[in-house]
């Protein structure tokens, strides 16, 4: 079976919005599916001083490093942050960068960020390279919400002295900057209501513009698919499938070619189920020889206090065997504790 069969394959249809809410003395609040939680009876000024320890002692302790770094949330890293530079005069992630190294060094420095500030950071590693990531330009905007886009794109100004945008203008072309410059707006309908009308009409429309036009119209696909909401755009997939012979990420990988093919399936796929969107990348990062480190890291670190749980979840129904036995089988040392660490329980 192909990863593409795969993927839509092990998706549950019809999925209500409403499943990942839970009832709180009235009142509906999103469940939790991260994998990291707070740390209970926190103490930022313990834990900066057992860090500093860790890394001035001989040979440095990882164990300590990453018992503190993975059992304390973002929130909790920041306070810790804080406290050590106050008490050390010395930067946290300063002090780690020397002490540690590779891959460690690398998932260590991430889990310091701010989400935003590590959003920041990927986009400008995504367009500072000889050739730039399009695979992680699209993954960061298609699966962060309006609010993450809009901080993301401030935090960006901010540390690179550059618009996110006109950098998007300078390292892409074509249809594809179209769609990442949609997807920028941060104007996405985020309710979770689904418009039965509008799902119909959507799918004739896109079907119009694709597969029934002689060339595609490339702009009605980019408007459609970056400003509904995943649980609309699920029911027009549905809805597309009772006016076309194929499914629409089939039309699509028909009509398109290149960047943009790559991008609008990825969005299809975020919107369709999202925590499996990222199991395949996991999988993906893993298949064959050679491990893609930055995936890893970047999902794992980014995911775990989202939907880790559920991305593990979709991983074992979309390849019969847990991500944490892959990862056991791809990796070594301290670094595979880390990420170990972040897939939560085994």
């Amino acid at each position: 079976m192909s990863l593409f069969k795969k993927f839509f394959g092990n998706i549950i249809r019809n999925k209500d919005p409403k499943d990942d809410n839970v009832t709180v003395k009235g009142k509906e609040t999103p469940k939790y599916y991260g994998t990291v939680t707070p740390y209970p009876n926190f103490n930022a000024s313990s834990d900066a001083s057992v860090l500093q320890s860790a890394i001035v002692s001989k040979g440095v302790d990882e164990d300590v490093i990453i018992s503190i770094l993975v059992k304390r949330n973002n929130e909790q890293r920041q306070k810790i942050k804080a406290v050590y530079e106050a008490s050390t005069g010395k930067k946290l992630d300063k002090d780690l960068k020397s002490a540690l190294r590779s891959h460690l060094e690398d998932v260590s420095l991430a889990l310091l960020m701010q989400p935003a500030h590590f959003d920041a950071y990927l986009l400008r590693k995504a367009t500072r390279r000889l050739g730039t990531d399009e695979a992680v330009l699209v993954e960061v905007l298609a699966t962060r919400s309006n609010q993450e886009i809009r901080e993301l794109k401030r935090v960006f100004k901010e540390e690179y002295n550059k618009e996110l945008e006109e950098v998007i203008k300078d390292e892409t072309s074509g249809d594809f900057t179209e769609a990442l410059l949609s997807m920028l707006q941060a104007n996405k309908d985020e309710s979770t209501e689904v418009d039965m009308a509008l799902a119909r009409k959507d799918a004739e429309t896109l079907f119009e513009a694709g597969e029934k036009s002689k060339g595609v119209n490339v702009s009605t696909f980019i408007n459609i698919l970056t400003s509904r909401s995943g649980p609309q755009l699920s029911k027009t997939f549905q809805n597309y499938a009772a006016v076309s012979d194929v499914t629409l990420p089939n039309a699509l990988k028909v009509e398109l070619k290149g960047d943009i093919e790559d991008c609008l399936i990825d969005i299809v796929k975020c919107a369709w189920n999202t925590p499996a969107f990222f199991a395949e990348k996991l999988h993906l990062a893993m298949k064959g020889h050679g491990t893609c480190e930055d995936t890893l890291i970047r999902v794992l670190v980014s995911r775990s206090e989202v939907d880790l749980k559920k991305i593990v979840e979709e991983y074992r129904a979309m390849y019969s065997r847990s991500l944490q036995e892959d990862i056991l089988n791809d990796t070594k040392g301290h670094y595979q504790q880390v990420l170990l660490g972040l897939c939560g329980p085994h």
